[in-house]
């Protein structure tokens, strides 16, 4: 989901319905790492800490049985509706061996034809002033919103590139090795 906000980046919504990342157990996998109690359960359907059976089970939804029911609706919307795969049918990026079938479901609205868009930036610019006013926790020193954090991070990527993870790197390297590449590679 995503909008103008003012003069402020957009905001933006693009997360997993799950409780993490598919690609953070993918991650702690590759490092030989377990993952923390509550983020999977295997194939047999016992909670685990193992990535490897994480990846064979499930990723449990966020919110419990409301993160269920928003994944659950998001299926719907994007595959059903779409005609796409939905549930099982579906590939994650890290099963190359299968063809995706993911679907995508795409909803634009004329903001001015509900608000002008002057009218609807001053509001948005509200909001994200009263979301950045509130009360800190502690430990913390800034309040973000959605796709704020990802903005910052784009004009330093633009600017200085991709900071890659040494794991990463390596697995690029060997991809173009596998494929004789190796030489346009500029790392």
């Amino acid at each position: 989901w995503a909008c103008p906000a003012g003069s402020h980046a957009p905001m933006v919504l693009d997360i997993a319905n799950t409780g993490v990342a598919r690609g953070k157990i993918y991650l702690a996998k590759q490092k030989g790492q377990p993952i923390p109690e509550g983020w999977a359960i295997n194939a047999a359907g016992a909670s685990t800490t193992d990535p490897a059976e994480a990846i064979e089970g499930i990723i449990l939804p966020m919110a419990q049985h409301k993160g269920y029911a928003i994944a659950l609706m998001m299926d719907m919307l994007s595959g059903v509706l779409t005609g796409s795969g939905f549930g099982a049918e579906i590939a994650g990026p890290y099963q190359a061996e299968r063809r995706s079938r993911a679907g995508h479901l795409i909803i634009v609205l004329n903001i001015e034809a509900m608000l002008p868009l002057v009218e609807f930036n001053a509001r948005m610019d509200e909001l994200i002033s009263q979301i950045k006013s509130v009360p800190l926790a502690q430990g913390f020193s800034e309040v973000f919103y959605p796709g704020e954090i990802e903005a910052r991070s784009d004009v330093n990527n633009r600017r200085d590139g991709l900071d890659l993870p040494e794991d990463t790197l390596a697995d690029l390297k060997n991809v173009a090795r596998e494929y004789g590449l190796q030489r346009r590679l500029p790392f």
